[in-house]
Order: structure tokens, then sequence, then C-alpha cells
């Protein structure tokens, strides 16, 4: 009987596992896979710009809003129940944003935004109830399924849109199919019984932020995040300066994302396995540091290659890193949803200023040096911050709310 039950648990814990890897496929597919057809929506749609521009913007906008709303849906609803209706929320945006229209195009994605905003702050909390022994290996699962699944959103979309004639509508509609995967394969965790209790939330979350630990956890996820997407942003801009084709650029920027995935698996792995992750914090930002200097001397086509790759390397773990450490850092999963939404919630807008940030001083100045300190500068205060969440506390003391 006893031997049933274990084998009970673990087919679930394995259904678990499987559903939290075909929904981190989902979140970040339909996002990246407006960037290579912007040019034909624009003209297709004649669009400025501007607009344009702020089509890739909003998800963003959409993730610092509502980071800070999906704990809450996650205690009413449960967290399981909540990620169902982010995954419901999803396919609805990408679906209503290809019907070719203006208003629907930004409609759907700010849908997009808000189903996937919703599965980024709930998985480390779902992690870190269902597996409290295996946070690192689980984070390093998801987060690799993440970021791969990423590469390919920017990868296929073109293709999919010239290459095989879909256009960006049916390129970007193609995303709903694994999107309606993901709902299938999320239905058995529907059963779960996770619902938190509200006694001493509104302590709790007042104590998080006035937690100075919560703030340094919740400065490194940002910060990484802003490093990111200014990197994506511009890196082909800035080797394209270097006197490299922007086709080459391109290739470039694909090299960055495939170097990262291996540091994206083993970084959540090993800090899980030290008391605190201050040594690791240290090597990333030492390393992407390499990665910014090595753009700014501009030497030869190997220091670039050398540059890009450390890069990768970098912000491959810091991602893993961060959403580990929101996990270590947590007492339990009311906390860790809590954290994760704060640290998600001012990240991501920070991560939205970046790009705008880089390109606005590229403009004043006419260089890429200026801009590329500005990075250095922010990798350096990155790392700090990241220290002070590397230690082994926690945010706050435990909750009293309990897990029914």
């Amino acid at each position: 009987m006893e031997n049933k039950l274990t084998n009970q648990s673990t087919y679930k814990n394995m259904l678990l596992l499987f559903g939290i890897v075909v929904i981190a496929f989902n979140l970040r597919p339909a996002i990246t896979s407006i960037g290579p057809v912007i040019s034909l929506i624009r003209d297709d749609l004649n669009i400025s710009n501007g607009v344009a521009g702020l089509i890739t913007t909003l998800p963003l906008l959409s993730f610092a809003t509502l980071s800070i709303l999906a704990p809450k849906i996650g205690r009413i609803l449960g967290n399981e129940k909540a990620v169902f209706v982010g995954l419901l929320f999803l396919t609805a945006g990408i679906l209503i944003r290809s019907y070719g229209i203006e208003t629907t195009l930004f409609i759907g994605t700010l849908l997009v935004g808000v189903g996937v905003a919703i599965g980024n702050v709930l998985l480390p909390s779902i992690v870190k109830m269902n597996f409290p022994t295996k946070v690192g290996l689980v984070t390093s699962i998801y987060t690799t399924s993440m970021n791969l699944f990423a590469g390919l959103g920017s990868g296929v979309s073109f293709p999919l849109a010239n290459g095989l004639g879909l256009g960006w509508r049916g390129s970007l509609v193609f995303w709903s199919a694994l999107a309606l995967i993901a709902i299938l394969v999320w239905l058995p965790q529907l059963k779960r019984t996770t619902l938190k209790g509200t006694t001493g939330h509104n302590a709790s979350r007042t104590a998080l932020w006035i937690s100075p630990l919560a703030w340094q956890v919740t400065v490194f996820m940002g910060l990484q995040s802003f490093l990111f997407y200014s990197t994506v942003a511009w890196l082909p801009e800035i080797i394209e300066n270097q006197g490299i084709p922007l086709s080459i650029a391109g290739w470039m920027l694909l090299l960055m994302q495939l170097v990262g995935l291996p540091a994206t698996f083993l970084a959540p792995i090993i800090a899980s396995r030290y008391q605190n992750q201050i040594g690791m914090v240290l090597a990333v930002g030492i390393i992407h540091l390499i990665g910014v200097i090595g753009l700014l001397i501009d030497v030869n086509n190997t220091v670039l290659i050398i540059s890009i790759i450390c890069l990768g390397i970098a912000q491959g773990a810091s991602i893993s890193l961060a959403l580990t450490i929101i996990s270590l850092r947590s007492t339990n999963a009311t906390q860790a949803a809590m954290l994760s939404g704060m640290a998600q919630s001012i990240g991501y807008l920070l991560a939205a200023t970046g790009p705008i940030l880089i390109g606005f001083v590229y403009d004043q100045t006419l260089s890429w040096t200026i801009p590329l300190l500005v990075l250095g500068i922010v990798t350096i205060i990155m790392t700090i911050s990241g220290i002070g969440a590397g230690r082994n506390q926690f945010v706050t003391q435990p909750t009293t709310a309990k897990v029914s």
C-alpha cells in the first residue's frame, strides 16, 4: 500500500513537472516572435515606427503591472487555477492580435502580457511548494526550456511568415497551438487544492516592501533584465558599428542566446548546493563586465566573439539565478509568490526602460562608447545588489498563512 501511494505521488509530481516545462515553453515565444516580423506588421497596417515599437514594449509594461497582482490572484484561485487562467489569457491574446487590425493587435498584445505575467510570477511559488528540496533542479529545467523557446520564437517567426507564406498573422497565430497544448497538459493540476489563507498577508506584504534583502533581490532581478533587453535590442547595431554586416550581427545575437543555455541550466543547480550565492553573483558580474569591456575595446573579431560568449554565459546564468534566489530567500510558497511579484514587477519596469535609455544616450552622443559604459555601470550595480541578495537569509519571518 505504501509503495502504491509513493508511486502515485511520484507520477503526480512528474506530471506536474511536465506541465511546468510546457508552460515555460509558452512564456517567451509569443513575445520574441514579434520582433522579426515587426516590419511586416508596420507595412501591412500602415503604422509608424514609434507605434510599432510600442508593440514590443507593451508586454513588458503588462509584466510590470500584473506581476504585483498575480500573487493575489494565486491566493484567491489557487496557484494552479491562476496559471490556467493565465494560459487562457495568453491563448486569447495570441488569437486576437492576429486578427489583422491595429486595435486588436494592441488588445491582443496586452492580453499576451497578462497571461505571461501570471505564469512568470507563480511558477517559482509552485516550484517552492511542490519541490522544496529540488528548487535548483526544477528551476534549471523550466528556465532553460523558457530560454530555448524564446530563441525559437525569434528564429522561426520570419521563416514562418515569409518562407512558408503564412504572413505575419499566420506566423503569430502559430504559437496559439503551443498554448493550447499547455492548457491540455495543465488540466490535471486543477484538482490540486493549494489555496492560500489570507491571515497575516497584509503584514507580510508590508514587511516584504520594507525588507532591505527583498529590495536587493528586486534590484538584482531588475538590472539583469535591464541588461538582457538592452543587449538584445542594440547588440546588432553595436556590432555593425564595428564594421560587421548586419546579417552577420544577427547571427552573433543568436550565438549569444545559444551559449547562454548551458549556463541557464547549471546556475540554479549550483546555487542550490550552497548556503549563499555570493560567489556565483560575483562570477556572473565579472563575466558580464568582461563582455562589455570586449565590446568597448573593439580590437578584432576574436575579441568580439569572446565578448559575445561572455555576455551570453552571464545573461543566461543571471535570469535563472535570479529566479532561484527568489525561492531560496523565501520561507514558503506564499512568500515566494509575493517576492516574485515584487521583483518581477519592478524588474520588468526597469527592463522596459533599458532599450529606451541606451538608445537615447546613443542619439545624444552618436557613439556606442557612453552607452556601453552605462551597461558596465549597471553591471557593477547589479553585482553589488546580487551580493546582498545572495546572503543566506530570508526576506521576512515566516508568514502565518497556512496552506490547506
